[in-house]
């Protein structure tokens, strides 16, 4: 069976809105409904890393009880006792000493209704967040899952289907939704101010962890050789789904990796197995789901259509690439939003581009010509180290961190970038998106916002949809900004451009609508559509 997944594909009933507590899904299990007054009954699968940044701001709110922790690494659990301890907050007097703690995510799974769980946090490499997600939601559980949502195609189709069938609230971890800038910006695009957009540009100075040849020369010449697993780690859990392998423990002095910030000493375990084709969607999984969130909800873009890698550096069969340059065509479609709404909008070429050029000086990130921002060069000289072009025209749109906090905008007429809080034709555009203004505030008249504390109305968001509180966003018809109605289409487009990136030079063509590669090239690459999974982690 085949879905829609078009951006607009349906009008209510998805997470967090009308489905709440409509009655039980296929699965013969309700959405879990938690009223004002009681704690919502959260499991945060991942401790640290991502992982603490994720449940902490929950908890922070005062609206969460913490009723069971999973992580493979069961030293995770005395670092998050210690860290917690230090909190600059009222959570530092909470006491998890006492709340269960798995290592296996499926004896967690297997304890969920004795646990009373109402909702959880994945914060796990990439190949564990389907398995975890898809099994919870089937429990009527409400999930928060880190970017990228999922690691394959195939697993998407089927989050997608199991989210719409329970009901179940549903967040994704891309935490500068939340910023006002970022949300004003959308609007700044939706008006139709840049006249029609037909090419994007999107950089960062991701990976900073080790791939390329490197990485897949080393994993190679130890074969089935492998290093004492660490006390504490459950290696067969942290595996998951994944091909079985010996574990390997950390790169011996001296050896070759692609690693411009150093980073990478451990081969898997922590934090570097983002760069491996099994476990993580290296760059583009890592930071596309931040920077690509302007461009894809300010020109409201739908279904991809194709992908070519057309640059790339140390590619290979184990790692993502060192360096790379994608490029994706998405549809043309009808605006649903704002003074254009009715209007036919162009089909888009977006350019990605990630890794660090090492033709030059350390610490260059790969980026797009600086000849395509002329007037932001003549003022700033060089391009942002990670950021988002978009060309329409009439003017240009240039993001320049990570998250949609800093935005400016210069028309043709214009002799130089503005901040788009200052711009006077900006200023002039209604508003249709709601704010949060919490965590970024415009009164300053400019929207130079950090991202202190993860944006943590973001996590805050979540829980409220939960309890069934806050607006219902037009975009997603759901009370979270970063429901599947958003994030579904936005992944395919990233998740399609990681494929490209293993078959570079090759022109590939995804229909959303067959879930599948099309036309020349499509055997090899429907090859990657579907995971591997291992026996015992079926889900």
């Amino acid at each position: 069976m085949t879905f829609d997944l078009s951006r607009r594909g349906f009008i209510g009933g998805l997470a967090g809105f009308s489905v709440i507590g409509s009655g039980c899904c296929s699965f013969g299990t309700c959405a879990r409904v938690v009223a004002r007054g009681k704690k919502v009954r959260l499991a945060a699968v991942g401790v640290m890393g991502k992982g603490y940044s994720d449940w902490t701001p929950m908890l922070r709110t005062g609206l969460v009880e913490m009723v069971a922790f999973c992580d493979a690494d069961a030293t995770m659990r005395d670092q998050a006792i210690a860290r917690l301890k230090k909190e600059q907050s009222a959570i530092a007097n909470i006491d998890i000493s006492n709340v269960p703690f798995y290592t296996d995510y499926r004896k967690l799974l297997d304890d969920a209704e004795k646990l009373g769980i109402d909702a959880m946090t994945i914060s796990t490499p990439d190949h564990v967040h389907a398995p975890v997600a898809i099994q919870a939601m089937k429990k009527g559980i409400h999930v928060y899952v880190q970017k990228p949502l999922v690691r394959t195609l195939w697993e998407l189709e089927y989050f997608n289907r199991t989210a719409r069938e329970t009901g179940v609230v549903v967040q994704m971890g891309n935490q500068g939704s939340a910023l006002d800038p970022m949300r004003r910006c959308a609007e700044v695009l939706q008006s139709g101010i840049l006249g029609d957009v037909k090419e994007v540009h999107v950089w960062t100075n991701r990976a900073v962890w080790p791939q390329g040849t490197g990485v897949a020369n080393y994993v190679k010449g130890r074969g089935d050789k492998g290093d004492p697993i660490r006390k504490g780690l459950d290696w067969n859990a942290w595996l998951a789904t994944a091909k079985e392998r010996p574990f390997l423990d950390k790169y011996p002095a001296g050896t070759k990796v692609y690693d411009p910030w150093n980073l990478g000493s451990n081969v898997y375990h922590t934090f570097t197995w983002r760069g491996f084709l099994d476990f993580g969607a290296g760059a583009f999984g890592d930071m596309a789901c931040h920077t690509m969130n302007l461009p894809f909800r300010g020109l409201e873009l739908a279904n991809v259509t194709n992908a070519e890698c057309i640059q790339i550096e140390q590619h290979n069969d184990v790692a993502y690439p060192s360096r790379s340059v994608v490029k994706l065509t998405y549809a043309a479609r009808t605006a649903k939003f704002g003074p254009q709404k009715g209007k036919l909008l162009p089909e888009v070429t977006l350019f990605w581009y990630d890794g660090y050029d090492e033709s030059k000086p350390a610490q260059s990130a790969n980026k797009p010509d600086a000849a395509l921002m002329p007037k932001w060069i003549a003022e700033h000289g060089e391009v942002p180290n990670t950021g988002c072009l978009i060309i329409g025209t009439k003017g240009q749109v240039l993001m320049q961190d990570d998250y949609g906090g800093k935005c400016a905008l210069a028309l043709d007429a214009d002799k130089k970038f503005k901040d788009v809080f200052q711009h006077e034709a900006a200023k002039s555009l209604a508003t249709w998106i709601p704010k949060i203004g919490k965590t970024a505030k415009a009164a300053a008249g400019k929207s130079t916002v950090e991202m202190k504390g993860f944006a943590e109305e973001h996590y805050a968001e979540f829980i409220n949809a939960i309890y069934g509180e806050g607006p219902v966003y037009e975009q997603t018809h759901s009370r979270c900004f970063s429901d599947i109605e958003y994030c579904i289409p936005q992944m395919e487009g990233i998740l399609v451009g990681c494929i490209a990136q293993r078959l570079p030079g090759k022109k590939l063509s995804w229909c959303t609508k067959r879930q599948q590669f099309c036309s020349d090239n499509k055997d090899l690459a429907n090859e990657f559509v579907r995971p591997y999974i291992r026996k015992g982690f079926e889900f």
